[in-house]
């Protein structure tokens, strides 16, 4: 009454006491008898072994045994808390017993061990996980038995599974290991994942797990690719059932769940057998001999129709006649698949080793409501590979022909009967999966999304390369008060060669200048940039009184010979520290033309009395003003060397006044003026009627 878990396979096998791993009962005993193959031998490995030594083993201890029966003889006896055993337990021959015994105790978990013959030197326990090795892919042998209910995964195929679980339980989850069997994996290492998926399969539960620094998959043959039932390569005619469930609905409408319904994950119903019972079946024409790995079921799929198959069998068969149960190698019994919990999840069950057949059956046992089911099958192509060809010497020509013709016929009959049986279709290694992609729905949908996600991030880059290229070139052209860089000086010059010259004194061509530009010339350039390009203003609103303004200028421009370097400040005023390009705007709340500038000349220090005041601005007629001889006076006046104060400058463009009528200039705003005379106020009536 102290055995546990418990699995004794031909080759390998996994034991347990019992309650493991709680503290196991007091005053209990369990013997295991152990054989193989004769010619092998048993080697022993414990996983965990916690055993009380209190009473230095006499009372309670496991004890290993050459031999089966009287005539067997004692390995060792062992017992402790947390007793580690790095080696192995090897037998002298094909038999050992496992003695377990518990006295009194108040703790102690008892222990775990495995076996296998001794040609399994990679031998690993069903609690080593992938967290006990450092490399990153590695070969072990998982001993049969490792599906154990104290024992936990988490992930599933093609994703991985979380480096917590253990190897063995992961691997009959996977399919690439029997669990009554045991056998070879093949493990990689890689990145973690942040979430691990759940599934049922080959009876093995996998739970959700979260973040881990690092999974693991398996390699495999790469034979699980899907064989046609989800895609439709087998057609609707290929799949036949024993019966067919037909029902009307509350609309008098036939429901009719057809074998061809039983397609995985296609909508809508599945199929259903007419009756429920041990004898029906669904079967499945392949068209040929296919290697099938595994099958994937599911049930009604329909919220309303809790219909699904909890266990089945499966039978195969190469003529639809004679049928074969599918039994694991070394079982006398038929094996039972575990089926679906509900109706809606996905249940996979594998074949270790694989059925090769054309035709193939699912017997449903056990049932919820009503046999209904939806299924996939997984396998690869059987192929008969092609015997290698051979090269006879040419017989002698003296010897008998009969002889060497029965020669030739024998090896020729030999040659044809070599079937290559034992192998698939060249599938590569799949690498972190046991379930083969669809290669050609991958090649598809990469030719669509390439091209597309190609283009889509082509032109994002671009849009924001040239949106950062716009903005620093802004920054760095324009300032916070300069000019849009469209409208700025330097452009326009480049500009001004290609258009056409136009001619007359309206025609000058208007320049404007940033702050920036002005900041970079050096002193003496400033007054040559002004005198040279003017200035873009209003032209002044009185029309016809100042002719000799050209258009859209407010300053007199200089006459007689062109400014050069020497002469840039006609009046000879001091070099300015700072220079200002524009002239300041008119207030807002000023005139919007110009006040007249009265020239008294009775108020002047040195003019005669009596003389009226006279007008800046030239009349409208061509007659000159009555007081030219009082200008030309007050010139003389000025030219003179002995005068002692110089009110007025001559323009250095001319020595003498020409013209007198046109040298009228502005008396300084200092100078006082007189009450405004009789002649004056006619001035101001003629100046209104101007206006």
């Amino acid at each position: 009454d102290g055995c546990g878990h418990t699995i004794l396979g031909p080759e390998s096998g996994t034991l347990a006491s019992i309650n493991y791993p709680q503290t196991s009962p007091n005053s209990t005993v369990c013997e295991w008898e152990i054989r193989v193959k004769p010619g092998q031998r048993v080697q022993l490995k414990f996983g965990d072994f916690d055993i009380d030594d209190s009473d230095s083993c006499h009372s309670s201890y496991l004890r290993v045994h050459n031999g089966i029966g009287s005539t067997r003889t004692e390995i060792g006896k062992y017992c402790g808390f947390g007793f580690q055993m790095d080696g192995l337990i090897t037998s002298k021959s094909n038999e050992v017993t496992v003695q377990f015994m518990s006295g009194t105790h108040t703790s102690g978990r008892g222990f775990l061990a495995v076996y296998s013959t001794t040609d399994k030197s990679d031998l690993i326990t069903c609690l080593d996980n992938a967290s006990h090795f450092s490399e990153p892919e590695f070969n072990k042998y998982c001993p049969a038995g490792c599906v154990i209910p104290f024992a936990d995964i988490s992930g599933t195929i093609p994703h991985g599974y979380r480096d917590s679980s253990s190897l063995c339980m992961a691997g009959v989850h996977a399919g690439v290991l029997s669990n009554n069997l045991g056998g070879q994996i093949n493990v990689v290492i890689s990145k973690g994942i942040p979430y691990y998926e759940g599934s049922l399969a080959n009876n093995v539960t996998s739970k959700v797990g979260p973040l881990s620094t690092s999974l693991f998959t398996f390699k495999t043959s790469g034979c699980y690719g899907t064989l046609g039932m989800e895609s439709g390569v087998i057609p609707d005619s290929q799949i036949t059932a024993s019966s067919i469930l037909e029902w009307p609905d509350q609309t008098g409408q036939v429901n009719i769940w057809k074998p061809e319904n039983a397609r995985l994950k296609r909508a809508g119903p599945p199929w259903a057998a007419f009756i429920s019972d041990e004898h029906q079946w669904l079967q499945i024409d392949l068209n040929k001999e296919k290697r099938i790995t595994g099958i994937i079921t599911t049930g009604s799929t329909l919220a309303e129709y809790y219909y699904y198959v909890l266990a089945y069998r499966i039978l195969y068969s190469d003529d639809a006649q004679k049928w074969t149960v599918y039994r694991e190698p070394g079982m006398d019994k038929d094996k039972v698949f575990q089926g679906n919990t509900e109706l809606y999840q996905e249940v996979r069950n594998n074949f270790i080793p694989p059925i090769t057949a054309r035709f193939f059956r699912i017997n449903p046992l056990k049932w919820h409501q009503k046999i209904a089911m939806k299924v996939e099958l997984l396998g690869c192509q059987f192929s008969i590979g092609r015997a290698p060809k051979i090269t006879l010497p040419p017989p002698p020509q003296n010897k008998n022909n009969n002889k060497n013709s029965e020669i030739s016929d024998d090896v020729i009959h030999s040659v044809k009967t070599l079937l290559q049986t034992d192998k698939t279709t060249f599938t590569p290694e799949i690498k972190n999966t046991t379930m083969t992609p669809s290669v050609t729905k991958d090649v598809a949908l990469a030719a669509v999304l390439v091209p597309v996600l190609v283009m889509v991030f082509t032109t994002l880059i671009l849009i924001l390369v040239c949106a950062w290229h716009w903005r620093n070139r802004k920054k760095k052209t324009e300032g916070t008060y300069d000019l849009p860089y469209w409208d700025r000086a330097g452009w326009w010059k480049g500009m001004k060669q290609f258009l056409p010259t136009k001619s007359g004194e309206h025609q000058e061509t208007p320049v404007r200048y940033s702050s920036s530009e002005i900041g970079h010339l050096r002193p003496r350039e400033v007054p040559m940039m002004l005198q040279t390009e003017s200035a873009e203003y209003a032209q002044p609103l009185v029309g016809g009184l100042v002719t000799t303004l050209h258009q859209r200028s407010t300053f007199k421009p200089e006459e007689g010979k062109e400014a050069s370097y020497a002469d840039l400040d006609p009046y000879s005023s001091p070099i300015q520290e700072v220079y200002h390009a524009y002239a300041e705007p008119l207030p807002i709340t000023g005139p919007e033309y110009a006040t007249p500038i009265i020239m008294d000349m009775s108020s002047h220090p040195n003019a005669p009395l009596g003389i009226p005041s006279i007008s800046t601005f030239k009349t409208a007629g061509n007659q000159a003003p009555p007081l030219v001889g009082t200008c030309n006076k007050l010139l003389s006046r000025t030219d003179s060397t002995s005068s002692a104060q110089v009110l007025y400058d001559t323009p250095k463009g001319q020595s003498v006044p020409g013209a007198t009528d046109d040298l009228v200039y502005q008396v300084p705003q200092s100078v006082a003026h007189a009450t405004g005379s009789k002649d004056e106020l006619n001035m101001r009536e003629l100046f209104k009627i101007s206006f």
